[in-house]
Order: C-alpha cells, then structure tokens, then sequence
C-alpha cells in the first residue's frame, strides 16, 4: 500500500526546535487525524511535509513511494502528489477561481487542458461537493467567508487529485453549514480517488463527518498518543489534559 512514512523527524526554525522526533504515516485510501492544542507544532509538520524552506530538518525522514522526499523541491513534491490546504488562503483579486485552477492543474500535470474540457472537470467537481457552480467564476477567495475560502480549498483538491493531501485546520472560520459540505466532500473525494487525508484540527467537530481511521495527539512537538475515532471523542469530552505527558 502506498503511504507517506514520517521518520523520527525533527524540526527547528532558526535553531529553536519545534518538532522532536515525530513518527507517523498517511495510507492512501485512509483518513488521519492529527490533534493538540494551540502551539503544539501541527502546522509546523504539515510545513515541513512540503518543503517550507523557513524550516530546517535536523534529523529524520519523509518517505513517500520508495523515495526520501526530503530531497526534493516543493513544486517536485506536489508534482509527486502530495497536496496541502492552507489554513489561511491567500486572497488573489482579478483571478478568478477557475483561470487559477486551470493554471495550476497544467503546471502539476505538465499538460495543456483545453478551456472548455477544463470548465467540465471543474464544474464536475462543484457537483460532487455541491458547490454553486458561480463560485468557479469569482476571483480566487475576494470577499470569501471564511467557509467559502475552506470550500475554495476542498475544490482544489478535488480538482488536483493528490494521492496524499494535508488538510491544515480546514474546519477553522466556517459555520455549521459549510463545515457539512467540507466533511463530506473530504469523504467523497478519499472515496473516489482513494487518497490518503491528513486532517489537522484542534476539534473534533470535523471529524464527526469524517471518523479517522487513526488520530495523532501531538503536544510540545512531539506525537504523545495514538488510537483510533474514540480517541478523539476522548478528547472532545474531557480535554487534552487526559494526555500525560
């Protein structure tokens, strides 16, 4: 089974540690969750799985289909498959949704995808997420919710088709409604393409829609606990201090 395999890695930002020997792996066809509290390094990992160059790796491995990806450039490990939804989208006036779409789907694939294919896959995907299919044509996250930038996000996932994709904090900014359609566009796109979802959260309101087939408690840098979904109900109802440290 293809994974990204995370290896005894350890991570610091201008010699400050901020990840400590941190172990885990992302299946493809299986949902993860990766929990903790403010400040525990959550994004700082998703970061570092990409290749932020404001982070520097002091030991350890990511290994994804027989190849160290440490070693490679950003855009190689997108290229390589591997997908990351930003916590806060960057607003992008005067582009629109689908012209940045089509833009960055060549570039990933290497291909030229005619205008009018292009707008059937995308209008395809809105459908599958029961995204308005007006939304393709506003500019890339202009006067956005913050549930609509979410959304925005999930579309560019179900677009791209990663074989590994790190959601980072999906659920933070949006309301009842728009965390239903994320949740479960995030299972329809895992079913469909059999991609393997990080899903980064403090919460476990997510993940109500999603059931993790494993959660990661991560605190001070470090993976402090593993389980399955009921490991998250845990802690939904009783609190990260139930972790011992």
């Amino acid at each position: 089974m293809d994974r990204l395999l995370i290896k005894n890695l350890s991570v610091s930002i201008e010699g400050k540690k901020i990840l400590d020997n941190v172990s885990l792996e992302i299946k493809r066809g299986e949902i993860a969750a990766l929990m903790g509290p403010n400040g525990s390094g959550k994004t700082s990992l998703a970061y570092a799985i990409m290749g932020h160059p404001n982070y520097t790796v002091d030991s350890g491995e990511i290994i994804y289909k027989n190849q160290n990806i440490l070693e490679l450039s950003p855009d190689k490990r997108a290229k390589l498959g591997i997908f990351l939804s930003f916590q806060y989208p960057q607003e992008i006036p005067g582009v629109s949704v689908s012209n940045f779409l089509r833009t960055a789907y060549n570039n990933l694939k290497g291909i030229k995808v005619d205008v009018m294919e292009f707008l059937k896959k995308i209008n395809d995907k809105m459908e599958l997420l029961n995204i308005d299919k007006s939304f393709s044509q506003r500019h890339l996250n202009d006067g956005f919710s913050g549930g609509e930038k979410k959304k925005c996000e999930i579309l560019q996932m179900a677009v791209f088709e990663p074989e590994i994709a790190i959601l980072d904090e999906t659920d933070s900014g949006t309301d009842v409604d728009a965390l239903r359609v994320i949740g479960e566009g995030v299972n329809k796109i895992n079913k469909n393409s059999n991609s393997g979802v990080l899903v980064i959260t403090h919460y476990n309101r997510i993940l109500k829609y999603l059931k993790p087939d494993r959660v990661y408690i991560m605190m001070n840098g470090r993976i402090v606990k593993e389980g399955d979904h009921r490991l998250a109900d845990e802690i939904e109802e009783k609190g990260y201090k139930v972790i011992k440290v």
